[in-house]
């Protein structure tokens, strides 16, 4: 289960004044066991306020046969992506693109439990994401989304870490017309530029922890292209594969209506704690090197047939 790490983390997030020391305090508890909480705090970028900062944070938990212990089973990266979790003071409260932090932090705090009780992953875990209580609204396709505080790109020097070998990208993507179920979606994997097939295990999980069939988003070419390009993209759900060559996944917090990204009151415990549910039994899976996010030798075969397309994780011809 993991509904009552879901509401811990959402009522620590649901204030005004929440910041990345507050996510210190919360896991301050299992640094003993090794569980780490780093803290950058940064500048806002034009065009908001550049008075105002933003908390990047990540939150490592050690494998027993991890990198940080010396060895080599694999390392997942789980990323809360949003602009922020409020609007204040347009909004009062936490807003729907919270999702994605809550979701993230939900994850890692359910792990550091599950270690505190003596589940011990054998790989590593590396939970990043980052708190702003007050950036501005936009607008997508008619509907209203958060701002950012920063660049996609400036998110993803702090977010995405070499040491993940593959992500989930958690993100609130509920202000669509293309995927409409309450739950959450998966995405095909992404990966130096392709769009592979949905990873087959990742469907089998997501059937196992829900109890329900699988549900899946499409996304294009312009989706795994750099987000402030001029080009369309669904959201920012797939940015961090602009900044890795490790395959990438789109976890993504859906709703059978339109919500906007900048609508309060629209957190949805339920599917945020299925979501965690799925993340933590990946990250049990992977860590111990019995699921995959792509076929190797689909791979393979397709690198030694077809040009490299690591130019879509870049700007191209200017």
């Amino acid at each position: 289960m993991a509904l009552q790490q879901t509401l811990v983390v959402y009522e620590l997030l649901d204030s005004a004044t929440v910041n990345g020391a507050s996510i210190e305090k919360l896991l301050e508890p299992y640094a003993a066991l090794g569980v780490t909480v780093t803290v950058t705090t940064v500048h806002d970028e034009p065009p908001e306020d550049t008075s105002k900062t933003t908390d990047f944070v990540s939150i490592l938990i050690p494998g027993t046969a991890g990198k940080t212990a010396g060895k080599h089973m694999p390392t997942l990266g789980v990323i809360g992506r949003n602009g922020a979790i409020g609007a204040r003071p347009h909004k009062v409260g936490m807003v729907s693109d919270a999702d994605g932090p809550i979701g993230a932090i939900a994850v890692a705090l359910k792990l550091a439990q599950m270690k505190a009780k003596g589940d011990h992953l054998p790989g590593d875990v590396i939970v990043t994401t980052h708190i702003s209580t007050d950036v501005s609204m936009s607008v997508n396709d008619g509907v209203a989304f958060m701002g950012m505080p920063v660049s996609s790109e400036t998110m993803n020097v702090y977010e995405v870490s070499p040491e993940m070998d593959a992500i989930l990208s958690l993100d609130a993507s509920k202000g669509n017309r293309i995927v409409k179920h309450r739950g959450f979606a998966l995405s095909p994997t992404a990966r130096d530029g392709y769009i592979l097939r949905v990873a087959a295990d990742l469907v089998a999980i997501m059937e196992s922890t829900t109890g329900q069939p699988a549900v899946t988003f499409p996304i294009s070419q312009q989706d795994i292209t750099p987000y402030d390009n001029g080009l369309y993209h669904f959201n920012s759900i797939m940015q961090p594969h602009i900044a890795t060559k490790a395959p990438v996944v789109g976890v993504a917090i859906t709703a059978q209506s339109v919500v906007g990204g900048s609508d309060s009151s629209a957190n949805h415990e339920i599917d945020l704690a299925e979501a965690v549910r799925f993340c933590v039994e990946v990250a049990k899976q992977f860590t111990s090197g019995t699921c995959q996010f792509y076929s190797q030798a689909e791979w393979a075969k397709i690198r030694s047939r077809y040009p490299d397309l690591s130019v879509f994780q870049t700007y191209g011809n200017q």
